[in-house]
């Protein structure tokens, strides 16, 4: 049984208008987010997710995935195949992430502005 492909992710994946960058529940891994959403549309190869994750190391790509799939937020799949295929996925507990970070997100979009400009009044007066 063949599963449809999802569409290649784009470098340009994640909007700039989401200032979350970590997800708490997940230790704060700094790429914990940004593979949650490349793996939201299905499951994706090592390979594919390092195209959007600009600047992350293989090797830190790869303890991301351990790290999450030893939380239960993703699913590692390795087909005996010739080469050897292996597909990460989000589980279940994973997908549960979606709707807490769309919210996230969301609120950021709406005080971004609010928030710089409290850094900024902070640096002014010597924080």
């Amino acid at each position: 049984m063949t599963r449809p492909v999802p569409e290649p992710l784009p470098a340009d994946f994640f909007p700039a208008d989401c200032p979350v960058p970590t997800v708490p529940v997940l230790g704060s891994r700094k790429w914990a987010w940004k593979i949650i959403r490349c793996l939201e549309g299905g499951p994706r190869r090592f390979s594919e997710l390092r195209v959007p994750l600009v600047g992350i190391t293989a090797k830190v790509l790869g303890e991301s995935l351990r790290s999450m799939e030893q939380d239960g937020a993703v699913a590692r799949t390795a087909y005996a195949e010739n080469p050897p295929r292996v597909e990460y996925a989000l589980t279940p507990l994973g997908r549960t992430l979606l709707v807490p970070m769309d919210s996230l997100c969301e609120w950021g979009g709406e005080h971004l502005g609010s928030l710089l400009a409290a850094r900024l009044e902070h640096e002014r007066h010597g924080g």
